[in-house]
């Protein structure tokens, strides 16, 4: 979609009396690389004026244009130097998350099965250092949301809420999405 028609579709517009706008969120990407002995590469924040001193995944901010899979795969190789293909990318969780006053966001989270290179840290401005952490106990000092979406993933949840109003599945879904005997 094209740049106009994508501010054509984010026009306030009227139904009925009622003045609507679409809906228009911020999309992140998060990338877990897993080493051979289970531990995930966590960064240290540092500079950039937000969670400073605290860990994160490799990740960022989609770009305008860019598939989910394409801002993974440029978000990592930016902050780390490695090399990763979409075939050795793998969906393991979204969360749609809201925190204070910011916009709303998705937050996609892959699963990275294999990479070419060693990770560095190649935006120092950004990251005091790198981290490897067991995912099933990060480090106390590893962002909130983070640590939330680690958990839904080693539960297998594919989605979650952040910052919303809890979210309950409907009764007997449960039952319905469980494996037949």
């Amino acid at each position: 979609m094209s740049r106009a028609a994508l501010e054509q579709a984010s026009k306030p517009r009227r139904k009925g009396n009622l003045l609507i706008s679409r809906y228009r969120t911020i999309v992140v990407v998060h990338v877990l690389l897993r080493r051979a002995d289970g531990k995930v590469l966590f960064l240290q924040r540092a500079g950039t004026g937000e969670a400073a001193g605290q860990l994160c995944l490799p990740g960022g901010h989609l770009e305008d244009g860019e598939s989910v899979v394409d801002g993974a795969i440029r978000e990592t190789a930016e902050e780390t130097g490695i090399e990763l293909r979409g075939s050795n990318l793998g969906f393991v969780h979204v969360v749609h998350r809201r925190h204070g006053h910011d916009d709303p966001r998705l937050g996609f989270f892959f699963l990275a099965t294999g990479w070419q290179g060693e990770p560095v840290n190649r935006e120092p401005h950004k990251c005091a250092g790198l981290v490897w952490a067991d995912p099933a106990q990060p480090p106390a000092t590893a962002i909130a949301y983070t640590v939330a979406a680690l958990d839904q993933i080693r539960s297998g949840r594919p989605f979650s809420l952040d910052g919303w109003q809890e979210h309950t599945p409907p009764a007997g879904l449960a039952q319905l999405l469980a494996p037949a005997d």
